[in-house]
């Protein structure tokens, strides 16, 4: 956690799109040699080494430290394979987990949005985390997979151990990644066991939910084992809801700093995607992605051994002045927006419509709900670490209602 800023200084997600833009000054590639890694940062570049995985692979298994409970997770952890084994993953997911499954759940989505805001109906502040940003995606993606959403206070324990960086600085060395690994184990050891007893249960007895579904879908006639569902499950859990989470807050923030915003978007809900878009777009929740060089390449004149570290840097991608007009502007009219937040190729943030829809839906409602929104102090709020995710922990508002 980054704790609060110091009165009159920028706060954290008013410094990082500054740090950013300032990045590729050196050149659209470059080593960190504190880190160790080489940093992509211009849109052509970070789009051809996301969308090349035999040469920019996302195994990075062999890069981190060995961990008995983290190897049990990544057994089906399809975001860090490759083809060919991608593409088995990938296919019993997308049969799964349908645009049509995921439009379905609008009004599920709107539901539990109402019942929310309806606990602090009586309130004119709040914490916009606690009471919504948090719960809203768990809560969704856990009744999607069978999940009995009342447990959502422990996968939120659980997101806040494994997203909240509190071993790490903002520029971690592998030292302080394996004892960030040693020390979250045993939260990763729980969320195995857990996900391993529900899957077991909804074999034995299925339902119409997402697990059932995973367990029934095969390819080339081969389908999940117990073991193999787990990291499967959980990365569907985690990293289903914690996207959202980081939008609705990096949202509130971004037009809260930009007077009028807030009061155009709830004259014209219309607008909101786009908007939605500019947010992903300035504040990438992840803004860093790793690759792993799996054979010689040269980039923009550098060479990049193989099994090097390479990071494809989105928020430096999402300025480059060669894909955005004005990329130093805040415009939630912008558009096209060809922002790289989701990713590009066959890594394509699957989850990425169903954050969508919740932050459109999140957001709308709040405009309706609320005259106005703000956030009275950013002395009160407290930030991810960056080097984890970006987005806020903790964000008092204040609200007056219409």
């Amino acid at each position: 956690m980054i704790s609060n800023r110091v009165s009159g200084e920028p706060h954290l997600l008013e410094a990082l799109p500054d740090r950013w833009r300032d990045l590729p000054k050196a050149g659209p590639v470059r080593f960190d040699e504190t880190q160790g890694v080489w940093q992509v940062l211009d849109h052509e570049t970070v789009a051809t080494v996301l969308g090349d995985p035999a040469t920019f692979s996302s195994d990075l298994s062999a890069l981190a430290p060995a961990q008995p409970d983290f190897d049990a997770l990544r057994q089906g952890n399809f975001v860090a394979m490759d083809p060919p084994k991608h593409r088995k993953y990938r296919t019993l997911v997308s049969q799964a987990f349908t645009p049509r499954v995921v439009q379905g759940l609008g009004p599920r989505i709107e539901a539990v949005c109402e019942r929310l805001l309806d606990a602090v109906g009586d309130r004119d502040r709040f914490d916009l985390v606690d009471a919504l940003a948090y719960p809203l995606p768990i809560i969704v993606i856990a009744e999607l997979l069978g999940i009995p959403a009342e447990e959502h206070r422990l996968f939120q324990d659980w997101a806040a151990v494994l997203f909240g960086g509190d071993q790490l600085g903002e520029t971690p060395d592998m030292d302080d990644l394996e004892r960030a690994l040693e020390a979250i184990a045993p939260t990763v050891r729980a969320m195995n066991s857990y996900m391993l007893d529900h899957i077991r249960s909804r074999r034995a007895d299925p339902g119409d939910d997402l697990t059932s579904r995973l367990i029934a879908a095969e390819v080339d006639g081969v389908r999940l084992t117990d073991e193999e569902m787990v990291g499967f499950v959980a990365l569907l859990l985690v990293a289903g809801h914690i996207t959202t989470t980081a939008l609705l807050g990096n949202a509130t923030v971004m037009f809260d700093r930009h007077p009028g915003t807030a009061d155009a978007l709830r004259a014209d809900p219309s607008r909101l995607p786009q908007a939605i878009e500019e947010v992903l777009r300035w504040l990438p929740p992840f803004p860093e992605l790793g690759r792993r060089v799996a054979r010689p390449v040269v980039l923009h004149g550098s060479e990049l051994p193989v099994d090097s570290l390479v990071m494809a840097h989105l928020g430096a991608a999402n300025r480059d002045p060669a894909r955005f007009a004005a990329p130093d502007t805040f415009d939630v009219g912008r558009n096209p927006n060809p922002h790289l937040t989701f990713g590009q190729g066959i890594h394509f943030c699957f989850g990425a419509p169903l954050a969508r829809l919740e932050a459109r839906i999140a957001l709308r409602l709040l405009n309706e709900r609320f005259r106005t929104l703000a956030v009275p102090s950013y002395e009160d709020v407290t930030f991810q670490n960056p080097a984890v995710i970006v987005g806020v922990r903790h964000l008092p508002v204040q609200v007056s209602r219409t």
